[in-house]
């Protein structure tokens, strides 16, 4: 699991914080969804979780160790990371993109191939078809796909999603969406994923832990968020996305 107690972030020696003091537990296997606007705290904690940066006060455990007292590299390949910018290397093919990590990591060649190619079939993209080809190739679903498998390359424990479908238009977002929920069957990782889309939210997550200002407002399972919002802020949130369904409904009824 990850945890994190009482932590804040300041990157102006303390006269704003971004995050602060944030206290909060994802549990093996489920996902937490980090949902907010921008500018509230969201990527900051992510980053915090694999020391890309690192706390201004508090804890944060992964595994049950205290990430401040483990070699930052040793860290991030328990973790894999997959964000908006994609961030594929361009003069990389996608089999030497996704296979970078377990080169990293003392994989063999033929050891190498076989994961990759498992983890493109894993992500809709069949090696045949799409192992020889450069990122320029690809549409913006499929880089992302890409992204996808080379954060599981190395098999890790923990996955780090920040808004990796932010920048698809609807039908590739929706399409990955799913193709996300059926991966996490299949592969129980521990996630932790940011959006500012609270139907993305609903869909993806187990529970929802909403930050406004670099403070948690509500963190909890979204049945209970949506019934007993915590704050009015929460209530106002959720008050708009209830009222288009309740919108959508009507108009699907009376068409």
């Amino acid at each position: 699991m990850i945890k994190l107690e009482q932590v804040s972030k300041s990157f102006d020696g303390g006269r704003s914080y971004a995050v602060m003091e944030l206290s909060l537990r994802v549990n093996t296997g489920e996902t937490l969804v980090l949902l907010g606007s921008s500018g509230c705290g969201k990527t900051t904690t992510l980053k915090m979780i694999n020391r890309l940066i690192e706390p201004t006060d508090g804890r944060i455990e992964v595994g049950g160790e205290d990430i401040m007292k483990l070699d930052p590299v040793t860290l991030r390949r328990r973790i894999g990371y997959v964000f908006q910018g994609i961030g594929l290397f361009p003069h990389m093919t996608v089999e030497q993109n996704v296979g970078l990590v377990p080169r990293l990591s003392g994989e063999s060649v033929h050891e190498k191939k076989a994961n990759v190619q498992k983890l493109l079939e894993m992500v809709g993209l069949p090696a045949k078809t799409f192992a020889d080809r450069f990122p320029e190739e690809l549409s913006g679903g499929q880089q992302q796909r890409v992204g996808v498998a080379r954060a599981l390359a190395a098999d890790p424990e923990y996955l780090l999603m920040d808004e990796p479908f932010g920048a698809l238009d609807a039908l590739n977002r929706e399409s990955l969406q799913q193709e996300l929920l059926d991966l996490k069957r299949k592969l129980q990782k521990t996630i932790v994923f940011v959006t500012h889309d609270i139907f993305e939210a609903l869909l993806l997550g187990d529970r929802i832990a909403i930050l406004h200002q670099g403070k948690l407002e509500q963190i909890g399972p979204k049945k209970d968020i949506l019934s007993t919002p915590a704050t009015p802020f929460v209530k106002d949130l959720f008050s708009k996305p209830a009222r288009q369904l309740a919108d959508f409904q009507g108009w699907s009824d009376g068409r």
